[in-house]
């Protein structure tokens, strides 16, 4: 009969697909208890509303991610969170309205502007993250670049803002190019910079009340 250690190290898998999925979960509940932190300290005025609004708008971004992958093991997030003893309500509230509470709580955006910031920061990300994926081509960026700059436009003080000038700058030089061509590294970093920079300007401008 075999005895049990004490000293022993549990494993919650003993296959390769197990193994993947409890790292999923893990990482879930890290996106869990990062966006409740967050809520947190945008609530005690601990960051602004401008570090605010990208960092969250990015965790519920990584979140419904997630949600996909883990789709098979997770009914819902009360499930989840029931199931692995997690009490982080802010983080709970903010995943089910789906957007910073900056938007939320608005003024001066009603629903409609709501979802464009909504769309244009997922925009920014996903263009951003395909650069960094090192994505190059004309046909692969262009398309996102084009999406983007569309949504940005539509904010009032857009115009006046100097990172629309610079990715306009960025879509003519994609139209100039091949289907097939790509961007060098050199233009690759220039243009995560000038992209990451409108970025930081059109949360600047929201919290200031010139982006709606």
């Amino acid at each position: 009969m075999s005895t049990l250690s004490l000293d022993e190290e549990v494993r919650l898998y003993t296959t390769n697909p197990e193994r993947e999925k409890y790292s999923l979960l893990a990482t879930l509940f890290g996106i869990i208890v990062a966006l409740d932190y967050l809520e947190r300290a945008y609530v005690r005025d601990a960051i602004t509303a401008a570090e605010y609004s990208p960092a969250c708008t990015r965790l519920l971004s990584q979140y419904m991610t997630m949600l996909k992958l883990v789709k098979d093991s997770v009914t819902s997030i009360e499930q989840f969170m029931s199931r692995y003893q997690m009490d982080n309500p802010a983080a709970l509230h903010r995943i089910k309205v789906g957007v910073p509470a900056t938007v939320e709580h608005s003024s001066e955006a009603g629903p409609e502007t709501g979802k464009w910031i909504a769309e244009t920061t997922q925009n920014f990300i996903t263009f951003m993250d395909a650069l960094k994926l090192r994505l190059r081509a004309k046909d692969q960026l262009h398309p996102i670049l084009q999406e983007l700059v569309t949504g940005y436009a539509r904010f009032k003080g857009s115009k006046d803002w100097e990172g629309r000038s610079r990715m306009v700058s960025w879509l003519i030089t994609l139209n100039g190019m091949k289907a097939s061509e790509e961007i060098t590294e050199e233009q690759s970093r220039q243009l995560l910079f000038d992209v990451d920079h409108a970025y930081a300007e059109f949360f600047r401008s929201l919290s200031g009340g010139k982006g709606a």
